[in-house]
């Protein structure tokens, strides 16, 4: 029977983990390590108070425990970030198997009064062996890895490969070419469909931003948005963003296709006072209407108390552009904010609509958001739509409007217009026929 803790303060703390990582490495000729984030747990701390917080936080460190055993070695790394030290070799599959029935058995809420938490996880592993082992290495690649995981879009999972050497100076390369890439036009957004899943056919697109690196290939969005913080250049980096989806669309209205486009708009657009006159200019360039386009918001991000951030959302709103609230569900979902928020779109986080199959609260947690978002009068989105089992669950419960790899990933604007034109000149497309 695994240890289990009745504080927090008895959980081997960031120094005394990774001296049991140390003593584990040695004793071990090949191990894992895995750090886990409990995802957007700032919420719940901000919203119900440190205290209540941390009965949460002691009631994951516990149930991890339980649902390992007693074969890992286990401590708490930082606020809400937990390491776990396995045994034996591990293929980036078996690591990433492990943190989805992690994630699964976490679909059971915890509660405390009236309040209930889901945790959902970031997890960075890296494999290391006995033979050339060094601990500070080992150590920042975790970290490294928990980082990336926590910038991709579409995988909360990320493994460092054993056999590549470390990340970091390519990093920091990345940081130098930032701003010879936005100069060199290196950047270019993708678009992923929005699909009608009654008829299949492209509703829409939300762009997705990438890097045709030189030296890397296409690079996805975690190194570039982390190298655009350091230079302190995402706002140049949104704008730029902001000004090539309407270029985008221009090229794609002129052979026929007019789907509309969803832009993420980060934090900081929503507290820089140019966005909409800059918003109202381009459309005024371009000839578009603010109804052409929508804004997606993280969850944290549409339900600040920012009076400046709220205020620019109305001020959005009321110029006819669609606001949707993306990943809906996956942080702690503050609703009565929600009940406020004048919103057109909740997207829901690709991580209920993928388990669907798996366990029965994920379909209820759609229910829910459906009849929230009937309720609001707002359009519900699903996410993360893989398999056909997904797509007639989904059409059963009343969605609408989703995306995922059963359509398409994101793709150049080239392919996009090419899906597009499957249904605008063929009038059905293969996918269509497929999947009907």
């Amino acid at each position: 029977m695994p240890k289990l803790h009745q504080t927090l303060l008895t959980i081997p703390n960031r120094y005394a983990f990774i001296n049991q990582v140390d003593k584990f490495a040695q004793c071990h000729e090949n191990f894992t390590i895995m750090l886990v984030d409990v995802v957007r747990f700032s919420d719940v701390t901000t919203s119900l108070g440190i205290d209540v917080g941390d009965r949460f936080l002691l009631q994951i460190a516990n149930r991890i425990i339980s649902f390992f055993d007693d074969t890992i070695c286990f401590g708490r790394v930082s606020g809400d970030v937990f390491g776990i030290m396995f045994t034996g070799k591990a293929e980036k599959s078996l690591m990433l198997k492990r943190v989805e029935r992690l994630t699964e058995h976490f679909k059971t809420p915890m509660h405390h009064q009236n309040h209930a938490f889901i945790a959902d996880f970031n997890a960075g592993a890296v494999a290391g062996t006995r033979t050339g082992f060094q601990l500070s290495t080992f150590i920042s690649r975790a970290e490294a890895a928990l980082k990336q995981a926590k910038e991709n879009r579409y995988e909360n999972f990320y493994m460092v490969d054993p056999g590549v050497a470390s990340t970091t100076g390519r990093r920091l390369a990345l940081k130098a070419d930032l701003r010879r890439a936005m100069a060199r036009d290196e950047l270019e957004l993708y678009f992923q469909p929005k699909v009608d899943l009654a008829t299949l056919a492209i509703t829409g697109a939300e762009c997705l931003l990438r890097w045709n690196h030189p030296l890397d290939g296409v690079v996805f969005p975690g190194p570039l948005i982390e190298a655009a913080e350091s230079y302190h250049m995402m706002n140049e980096l949104a704008y730029w963003t902001l000004n090539q989806a309407f270029q985008n669309l221009a090229r794609m209205r002129m052979v026929g296709v007019s789907p509309r486009i969803s832009i993420n708009i980060s934090p900081t657009q929503l507290y820089d006072s140019q966005l909409i006159p800059h918003f109202t200019m381009l459309c005024e360039r371009y000839g578009f209407e603010p109804q052409d386009f929508e804004f997606e918001l993280t969850e944290d991000v549409a339900l600040s108390s920012s009076l400046m951030v709220r205020e620019q959302l109305l001020q959005l709103k009321a110029l006819g552009i669609a606001i949707a609230v993306d990943d809906f569900g996956k942080g702690y979902s503050n609703l009565a904010y929600i009940r406020e928020l004048d919103i057109t779109a909740l997207k829901i986080d690709k991580n209920f609509v993928m388990g669907l199959t798996d366990n029965p609260i994920n379909k209820a947690i759609i229910q829910a958001a459906k009849i929230i978002g009937d309720a609001k009068q707002c359009e519900v989105v699903a996410e993360g739509i893989e398999t056909v089992d997904h797509l007639h669950i989904l059409r059963e419960l009343g969605i609408k409007t989703g995306q995922g790899f059963l359509f398409s990933r994101a793709v150049p604007l080239a392919d996009f217009i090419k899906l597009a034109h499957q249904d605008i000149i063929v009038g059905s497309s293969p996918l269509r026929k497929r999947l009907s």
